[in-house]
C-alpha cells in the first residue's frame, strides 16, 4: 500500500517482549523500526502478505507480520492487529 492505510488501535507489547524492551535498548529500537514498517505495510517475513494487503483494503481480519532480529539467529517478534483494529500486540511467536 506504501501510506498509512490503516488504524493500530491501542499498540501493546507482551510481557516477555516489554522486559527485553527495558533491558536491552536495541532490541527496544528494532521493535519501534518493526512498528513503523508494519505501520506502512511492509510485513517482513511473512506468507501471509497477500492476505494482509486484503485485511487492510477491506478490514474484517486479523493483520499478521514477523520480523527477524538481525544478528540475532532466528529470534524474532510478531505484530498482530485485531480484525477490530482496536489493538495491536508485539509479541513473540512463542507466546502465542
Amino acid at each position: 500500500m506504501g501510506a498509512a492505510g490503516f488504524p493500530l488501535g491501542r499498540v501493546c507489547a507482551t510481557r516477555g517482549v516489554a522486559h527485553d524492551m527495558e533491558r536491552d535498548a536495541a532490541f527496544a529500537r528494532f521493535v519501534a523500526g518493526s512498528l513503523a514498517r508494519y505501520r506502512y505495510c511492509d510485513w517482513g517475513d511473512v506468507s501471509v502478505a497477500d492476505g494482509n494487503d486484503r485485511a487492510v483494503e477491506w478490514g474484517g481480519e486479523r493483520i499478521l507480520a514477523a520480523y527477524r532480529y538481525p544478528g540475532h539467529g532466528s529470534r524474532k517478534i510478531w505484530i498482530l492487529t485485531e480484525a477490530d483494529r482496536s489493538v495491536t500486540t508485539v509479541l513473540y511467536p512463542e507466546e502465542y
